[in-house]
């Protein structure tokens, strides 16, 4: 189908990467969680260093970064905690050299209301919140630290630091984890003016020299956020050249899907829909109580778009009212189980002929054009001895 390219290995995806680069100055990724973000992301800086003869040609935050910083706890005194950095890392190399204190305070006050001290002879951090010393923070908080490190770490790299000539690239992957939503939008603005500040980076000629960006998320709102921001216009700046892309492992295996999706960032709730059909195929698919949760949260995110508040709003589309009744109680109920992705458990016969009925008549009912991500399956989600028209 047009739109939608495969790749059948995480190289020919890079290349792929680094070629829409050659024309844009940023490249934006949507994906679930497990698709293989983090992978991807060391990948683009592997191929990097293999190109320039070892030299790294982007600076990344990912899962990696992040375990660069451990917590300490003092098991044995049980009141100097503090976080450790791992000195051994290049990340950390000119650290003593770029003056990042107040770079990383002016960040941190933004969405926080701690303090911090780091130790150059140690490789330490230590925190305080009045005078309280060397307090235990949470992990969001900590992701938050160590995220407005790197926001430092980059202003450096855009101001031309010897350190960092060598990278032309930057490459940021879901950088919030633990996060709330209010501090997601905050952290999603200030990242989307670092980005518009790369893509227009001039030397210190006036010569432009951008910084060009891959950036990848599973967050919902962080990443719409960034669309938005990234999209628009702003006075006396020039557009940024940018690439959106849903991108999709259909089969949990080395494959990989890019669809292009300029104007519809959300489009990863409809490739969910398109999952669901698969499963719920009679034939070919199998039907996890999990797939429940997916439904419902689909339902809800459905109903946000059109201003509603609830899944109610869908099933007060339905027309039969026994059958809002019981749709209502089935998601009511099958989707507030323990149920865990990873020990995964069939459903029931009764209830996979259930999730098939609220599934059709959803995707019937808001006319969803499904993608060509997964066979259409449509016509075969009910018994085989009922009749419904496929919709396209």
């Amino acid at each position: 189908m047009t739109g939608i390219r495969t790749y059948n290995s995480l190289r020919d995806l890079v290349a792929r990467l680094r070629d829409d680069l050659n024309n844009a100055q940023l490249v934006l990724l949507y994906a679930y969680n497990r698709t293989g973000k983090t992978r991807l992301s060391m990948e683009f800086k592997d191929v990097g260093k293999r190109q320039n003869n070892g030299n790294a040609d982007t600076l990344y935050f990912n899962a990696f970064t992040e375990d660069l910083f451990i917590w300490e706890n003092d098991l044995d005194g049980d009141s100097v905690r503090h976080l450790q950095l791992n000195k051994n890392s290049r990340f950390f190399t000119a650290l003593t050299e770029l003056a990042l204190d107040e770079t990383i305070a002016g960040y941190l006050d933004r969405y926080t209301d701690f303090d911090f001290d780091i130790d150059y002879t140690a490789w330490k951090v230590s925190f305080r919140k009045g005078e309280e010393e060397n307090i235990k923070i949470s992990r969001g908080e900590q992701n938050i630290f160590i995220w407005c490190l790197f926001m430092a770490v980059c202003e450096r790299m855009l101001d031309g630091h010897i350190s960092y000539q060598s990278n032309k690239y930057l490459y940021i992957d879901d950088p919030i984890s633990s996060l709330d939503d209010n501090n997601a939008i905050s952290v999603a603005c200030d990242l989307a003016k670092l980005l518009r500040r790369a893509a227009s980076r001039k030397d210190s000629d006036g010569v432009p020299a951008p910084i060009k960006v891959i950036f990848s998320s599973h967050h919902v709102l962080f990443f719409n956020v960034i669309c938005n921001e990234v999209g628009r216009r702003v006075d006396d700046e020039p557009k940024v050249i940018h690439k959106r892309y849903f991108l999709h492992r259909p089969n949990n295996d080395g494959v990989y899907t890019l669809r292009a999706t300029e104007d519809t960032p959300l489009y990863h709730h409809v490739a969910t829909l398109s999952e669901l059909q698969r499963a719920a195929d009679p034939s070919t698919g199998t039907l996890y109580t999990f797939h429940f949760n997916a439904l419902r949260s689909i339902m809800e995110k459905t109903a946000s778009f059109f201003g509603h508040t609830g899944m109610a709003f869908c099933l007060k589309a339905l027309d039969n009212e026994d059958d809002r009744a019981l749709f209502n109680r089935a998601l009511q109920l099958l989707s507030h189980g323990a149920y865990a992705i990873h020990e995964p458990t069939e459903m029931g016969e009764d209830n996979k002929e259930l999730f098939r009925r609220i599934l059709m008549e959803f995707i019937e009912k808001f006319e969803f054009a499904l993608p060509a991500l997964v066979p259409a399956l449509a016509p075969n989600l009910s018994p085989a001895h009922e009749e419904h028209p496929a919709h396209e």
